[in-house]
């Protein structure tokens, strides 16, 4: 059992210890196929939050819904930005659209069909929710729970002073 709670450890310490720092240097189509450079969108001190989520996950709907009820404020608040990147692959990714527009989500959704910034951001699993600051991660969440928006968003005004 010991070894097991050793092994467990190192592989969650090894994943958080590769996780990458700053927001990679890709390219990322939003959904009116406009190619939006992610180091483009954390620039001149702007505040923003990334969100990799996806169709089929529900703990990433449910995140991004309750998010959503509350973005208006926290813009006004802190002028903060998020972006929901999308990492449903050329199979599901027809459904992105139809999704957000149902939705009524206000906030900007790119596209990672590809996985590419889910893997370099070492990202195994969604949701993964980022706080970046000049093309710097300042936090890093993974998972959701009710409330969880809470938690990012005291992050977010700590951050923005």
């Amino acid at each position: 059992m010991k070894t097991l709670t050793t092994l467990l450890f190192t592989l969650i310490f090894s994943v958080f210890a590769n996780a990458q720092d700053v927001l990679p240097n890709l390219q990322l189509e939003n959904l009116e196929g406009k190619t939006i450079a992610l180091q483009d969108i954390s620039k001149d001190g702007q505040l923003i939050v990334v969100s990799l989520w996806a169709t089929w996950c529900v703990p990433c709907k449910n995140e991004l819904d309750a998010i959503g009820e509350v973005y208006a404020d926290w813009m006004d608040e802190t002028n903060v930005k998020l972006y929901a990147i999308s990492v449903d692959d050329s199979r599901t990714v027809k459904r992105v659209k139809p999704l957000v527009n149902g939705k009524g989500w206000e906030f900007e959704v790119l596209l990672d069909t590809n996985g590419d910034l889910k893997r370099l951001l070492n990202a195994p699993t969604v949701p993964v929710t980022l706080i970046v600051k000049d093309n710097k991660i300042l936090f890093r969440h993974s998972g959701y729970a009710p409330g969880s928006e809470e938690e990012l968003y005291e992050k977010i005004k700590e951050f923005s002073k």
